[in-house]
């Protein structure tokens, strides 16, 4: 089983639960179409990693995505999470009506900082992404069209939340390609407050 560090202890999540199309600007930018209910999918515990790799054979884009560690069914814990996804594939399987995983749930395609325990305002959350020293991506708790208590008691509806599994709650405007060599940081604040910061490396 793979782990993720919460409050400084590893733990193992059973599965990654993901939600796509959740902020207007990214659904535009995909040329996709909104959504009337959340759009979910899951990424199993072998997709979970700590290191940021693409593919000699795919290419694969980055998302980056407030994360919540959950705890009966509650926001326990926030980090930053990377869905890697193998876009072209992606848009073939779509265009087929076909499922996602071969371009989703691939192995290390749910990449993750640490976690840190969260029991504040999340309205107050925002995720900033850096690429190379660049601010890439800008992800808010207002530009959310699914809020994380709603998208929680959604899921929660038809599916059992694990102790421990992880809630992405979708990706702002701003993905593209992993490239080799790229410096990747992550960032999590409350208000002003930084709460998380954490690296990469494209290998």
């Amino acid at each position: 089983m793979n782990g993720v560090l919460v409050d400084g202890e590893t733990v193992y999540p059973s599965k990654v639960v993901c939600i796509g199309r959740n902020y207007v600007a990214h659904i535009q930018e995909l040329g996709n179409e909104t959504p009337d209910h959340p759009v979910i999918f899951v990424k199993p515990n072998s997709a979970i990693a700590r290191e940021l790799c693409t593919s000699a054979d795919d290419e694969v884009h980055y998302e980056a995505e407030i994360t919540f560690a959950l705890q009966s069914g509650q926001l326990l814990a926030v980090g930053v999470g990377l869905d890697l996804t193998k876009r072209a594939l992606q848009s073939s399987l779509k265009a087929k009506g076909l499922p996602w995983e071969r371009a989703k749930a691939f192995d290390k395609s749910a990449v993750f900082s640490q976690f840190v325990p969260f029991k504040g305002d999340v309205s107050e959350l925002r995720m900033e992404l850096y690429i190379n020293e660049q601010l890439i991506q800008l992800a808010t708790y207002d530009l959310m069209i699914y809020k994380p208590a709603d998208i929680v008691a959604e899921v929660s509806s038809f599916m059992t939340l694990n102790d421990s599994d992880l809630l992405m709650t979708g990706t702002p405007q701003g993905v593209g390609k992993l490239n080799v060599g790229d410096q990747f940081v992550g960032k999590i604040f409350q208000q002003k407050t930084l709460l998380v910061e954490h690296s990469w490396q494209v290998t």
